[in-house]
């Protein structure tokens, strides 16, 4: 006879602002079985887990429902409070009645039934509840961080020195991300090289660290503390067991300063084997192969490159035996073996441009992002101001190489602008902007600074400060407005906007205009999204599993996030979240074990095997999207023939979605918590 104990939460007034609490707890006394029934303001506070404790003793509880917010955000604090009582915690159950009913609904009284109907739902499950008891499974003791960015750098080492085998695979030819592009750093304007570049040789020469560059994750498969990774090492053309850095093959390329490279956001040349830059880590170079001339050649001729005879300089000024070059190398792909996965993939920088079609983010044709050479991206204008730039830290116009004696900086390029496709704020565009004008003035003292904006964003830690002194030492003028137009006359740039605080039209003459443009996901991380299954918002930033409780986890247990993967954030932020995914990997890794769930689904065994009624048609075995049902052949004990084929659930590999369970033909397949006689109970019970 089950005796159950129904506890209603008002959630402060999230639900009791809508639903007649004590009227579900008069209806509750009501339904069958249940022998106890109470409403608390705060069911989750410590009193009110007390009382759920106390209640199981006194009352001999063989089944609790709390009626109160969404099970994801709190079933597992209650039935770790029923276990506290000695009661199986899966004995334990929530009738949602915040996010299912207070929250879509106006009619207190219609609210109020239906919030009844919604706990005598669960009591008709809840007096069905079997006992069930937690899976446990090894931990691997090794994580994968994808992206090579300062929040990958960050996870990675603070796992592997707590003694952890770190896998880090990065998509460029070296780790550093954006954080190498910059020049300075706000607030402090200390050297972004400085602060990163030591940190991207602890990784390089870390014993625990395998550094991946050049390479995608390609497949996750497993589940939590077991994932089995296919790391895709594309081929890069150099063999990086022989090859020393010494450069030889980059100065021998014919092409040298010829190919606008990324790393200098197109404002720099390189040649078709280069190295990103010059502390790339690792410091090797790789053959571009879309603008090498021998892999032109070869594709053109239809033989292998190494059986072309174009070019291959690179090859021969190689002073090592046998030759680092290898025109012959293919991709590879290596399989790992993780028990935790930090996404760090970073962002991407909207260009202002429309690059194709179908591109769902307008351009920003009215400043003239390229098409006119000396309207400039913030990242690009963060090239020319570094000392490793290609115009060694001198402001100089892109078109003739002059000096830029005035520049105006543009902010919320795109991001806040519904027109563009962008709803959300960059968070970083204010700040850098004022650190660019104020970087300008240092280096052209008698230059002039002018920045555009529509309002300014700096709540960090000296943030502020950092604008006021942008504004009031370094003497850089702010207009509050938007840009209307930008366009070329007499050789320099005119910027039309108007200054909103004074209702005056403005019109400035400069010879550099600067996009403040938007951080936007990059495809790194989209791809990382697809192969790890994550969930991303509508803007392409992955989606993390609770924003206030759980923000550096994702929905798929054993996978954390860290920096601009889940939305833009500056370099503080991203590190510290970094730490915090570390640290959320580290107390994964605490245990050689792990509990699971165990809501995983199980073939009807009842009786003799071969009295199973699953048929052994393994329909199941395909729809499973974990590869978790498994053949077992049935023999005859006497004989040794086998009999029969069945299907058999792999609890380690099962994460309870319950697919067997709609596509199996027989009825043999049911979800622990989840069976038939459960369910129909639940819909009988209105």
């Amino acid at each position: 006879m089950a005796r159950i104990g129904v506890f209603v939460c008002h959630c402060g007034e999230n639900i009791a602002g809508t639903v007649d609490c004590a009227a579900v707890v008069r209806e509750a006394l009501q339904m069958p079985g249940v022998v106890h029934a109470v409403d608390y303001k705060y069911m989750c506070s410590g009193p009110g887990q007390a009382m759920l404790k106390a209640a199981v003793r006194r009352h001999r509880l063989t089944g609790v429902v709390v009626a109160a917010c969404s099970p994801r955000m709190h079933e597992a604090t209650f039935r770790r409070a029923a276990a506290g009582a000695d009661l199986n915690p899966y004995l334990c159950e929530m009738a949602n009645i915040r996010e299912q009913c207070s929250w879509v609904h106006d009619d207190r009284d219609a609210a109020t039934r239906k919030a009844a109907d919604l706990v005598r739902m669960m009591a008709a499950k809840v007096a069905r509840n079997q006992p069930l008891q937690p899976i446990r499974v090894p931990v691997t003791h090794a994580a994968l961080v994808i992206g090579g960015g300062i929040a990958g750098i960050q996870a990675a080492l603070d796992i592997a020195n707590a003694g952890h085998r770190v896998v880090l695979v990065e998509r460029q030819p070296s780790i550093g991300g954006h954080m190498a592009q910059l020049s300075e750093t706000f607030p402090t304007l200390d050297c972004s090289q400085c602060i990163l570049a030591p940190r991207m040789v602890d990784v390089a020469s870390h014993p625990r660290i395998t550094l991946h560059v050049c390479s995608e994750v390609e497949s996750v498969g497993g589940f939590i503390g077991n994932f089995e990774v296919k790391i895709r090492r594309h081929a890069t053309g150099v063999d990086a067991s022989l090859c020393t850095g010494c450069g030889a093959c980059v100065q021998a390329c014919p092409l040298k300063g010829t190919i606008a490279g990324d790393f200098d956001c197109g404002l720099g040349r390189r040649g078709a084997i280069y190295v990103p830059f010059a502390q790339a880590v690792p410091n090797r170079p790789a053959i571009d192969r879309a603008n090498c001339l021998r892999f032109k050649a070869a594709a053109k001729q239809g033989v292998a490159p190494a059986d072309c005879a174009a070019c291959g300089k690179c090859r021969d000024a190689c002073p090592i035996e046998p030759k680092a070059i290898d025109f012959a190398q293919a991709d590879a792909v290596v399989s790992e073996k993780v028990g935790a996965i930090v996404v760090a993939t970073g962002f991407d920088v909207y260009t202002g441009a429309r690059h194709k079609p179908g591109d769902p983010y307008q351009g920003c044709g009215e400043y003239g992002y390229g098409e006119y050479p000396d309207v400039v991206t913030g990242l690009q204008f963060e090239r020319l101001l570094s000392a490793s730039g290609p115009t060694q830290g001198r402001v100089l116009r892109p078109s003739d190489g002059a000096e830029a004696r005035t520049v105006a900086f543009i902010a919320c390029v795109g991001s806040r602008d519904n027109a563009k496709g962008f709803t959300y704020c960059s968070k970083v565009c204010c700040m850098y902007t004022a650190k660019h004008a104020m970087l300008f003035r240092h280096k052209v003292p008698d230059g002039r600074a002018i920045v555009f904006y529509m309002d300014i964003r700096s709540g960090g830690k000296g943030f502020d400060e950092f604008v006021r002194r942008a504004i009031e030492e370094d003497d850089v003028a702010y207009f509050r407005g938007r840009v209307s137009r930008v366009f070329p006359q007499g050789g320099r740039l005119i910027v039309k906007g108007v200054d909103t605080l004074s209702a005056e039209p403005v019109e400035v003459e400069a010879d550099m205009v600067v996009l403040a443009t938007a951080m936007v996901a990059g495809e790194g991380t989209r791809s990382a999204a697809r192969a790890l299954g994550l969930a991303a918002d509508k803007d392409g930033w992955l989606s993390e599993a609770h924003p206030k409780l759980r923000p550096v986890e994702s929905a798929t247990a054993g996978i954390f996030l860290a920096g601009a993967c889940q939305g833009p954030k500056d370099i503080p932020e991203a590190v510290a979240q970094a730490g915090a995914a570390a640290s959320k990997v580290l107390a994964l890794f605490s245990a050689d074990e792990l509990e699971r769930e165990p809501v995983v689904a199980r073939v009807n065994r009842s009786g003799p095997p071969e009295y199973s009624t699953c048929s052994g048609c393994l329909a199941c075995k395909a729809a499973c999207p974990f590869a978790a049902i498994e053949i077992e052949e049935i023999s005859n004990q006497k004989t040794g023939k086998v009999i029969k084929r069945v299907a058999r659930v792999n609890e380690s590999l099962c994460l309870g979605c319950g697919t067997c369970v709609s596509v199996c033909r027989s009825n043999s397949i049911e979800l622990c918590g989840f069976t038939d006689e459960q369910v129909f109970a639940q819909i009988n019970a209105t």
